[in-house]
């Protein structure tokens, strides 16, 4: 739906009219004011009506896919985005980036993704309230990849950490990549495993468990 200028005698006015041509509600729209009018004074300045400018706002997904598609044309990389929304979860939104190039996109050790998937998820959730929705931007498969290697990495390290009697501490991880470690061993009774810092350095902590 594409915006709409409407004038009325004050700002107010001219966004309720607004509001009821687009059938929509003040929160979900961008207004811009465009003039605040004027009342005139004394018939010596003409009145003058005040205009805005009323837009649709951009759903979640809308910005977000947006966002990196803006990004991605700067860095001169072409694409197409295929948005999955997760049917279990809600709040979870996969994009998975297509095209050539993506070796640029995801980066060394998918430093590059996972850059610009924190911004993504800044740039969706800006003035979204309370609700959040976690974006997971995925090129080539790279994400499945990436749990494979890490699911590899916890079984390892649990092991390491039972043979040495002592707890191991993980390279700093986004949020998705922590979860991976902590599903994989959370039914191995030998260790327990937790985070510890703050963000962006937060790391998994693969502790023995007090029994042992």
């Amino acid at each position: 739906m594409k915006e709409l200028i409407q004038e009325g005698k004050t700002v107010e006015d001219a966004i309720n009219k607004a509001l009821e041509k687009l059938k929509m509600e003040k929160d979900q729209v961008e207004i811009t004011v465009m003039d605040e009018g004027n009342r005139g004074i004394l018939g010596i300045i003409a009145a003058r009506d005040a205009r805005v400018k009323v837009s649709p706002r951009a759903s979640r997904q809308e910005k977000a896919i947006q966002f990196v598609e803006e990004l991605c044309s700067k860095l001169g990389v072409e694409m197409e985005i295929e948005a999955i929304e997760d049917e279990g979860d809600p709040r979870q939104l996969t994009l998975k980036l297509k095209g050539r190039r993506m070796g640029l996109v995801i980066g060394k050790r998918g430093q590059t993704i996972d850059a610009l998937q924190y911004l993504t998820n800044l740039v969706a959730n800006k003035g979204e309230g309370e609700s959040y929705l976690r974006v997971i931007l995925d090129a080539e498969g790279y994400r499945d990849k990436r749990k494979t290697t890490l699911e590899n990495l916890a079984r390892r390290l649990a092991e390491k950490a039972v043979r040495n009697g002592r707890r191991l501490i993980l390279e700093p991880m986004p949020p998705h990549e922590r979860r991976v470690i902590h599903m994989v061993l959370q039914d191995d009774g030998r260790v327990q495993t937790y985070s510890e810092g703050d963000e962006p350095y937060r790391k998994v902590v693969i502790d023995l468990e007090e029994t042992q």
